[in-house]
């Protein structure tokens, strides 16, 4: 993440270089989720996703993406 307002919180308060703000805060997951679950929460977003950066993806095309994608982060590593 380049922005160090979409990293989220260590305990001490510092910024994250490995989760963002939207799943970590204070040096804890801000839910415990499977894979699965992330994605389905992620394509509740997917309009305003789309709206934003001027994309048309569909379901199928984010759900892939994040199938590829989140195996590569840090939580989700395998």
């Amino acid at each position: 993440m380049e922005n160090d307002c979409m990293k989220g919180t260590n305990t001490d308060g510092s910024r994250s270089d490995d989760y963002c703000v939207y799943c970590f805060a204070m040096g804890a997951f801000t839910e415990e989720m499977t894979m699965e679950e992330m994605i389905r929460s992620n394509i509740e977003y997917l309009d305003e996703w789309n709206a934003s950066t001027g994309v048309e993806m569909t379901e199928e095309e984010a759900v892939k993406q994040l199938r590829e994608f989140l195996p590569t982060l840090k939580r989700w590593k395998r």
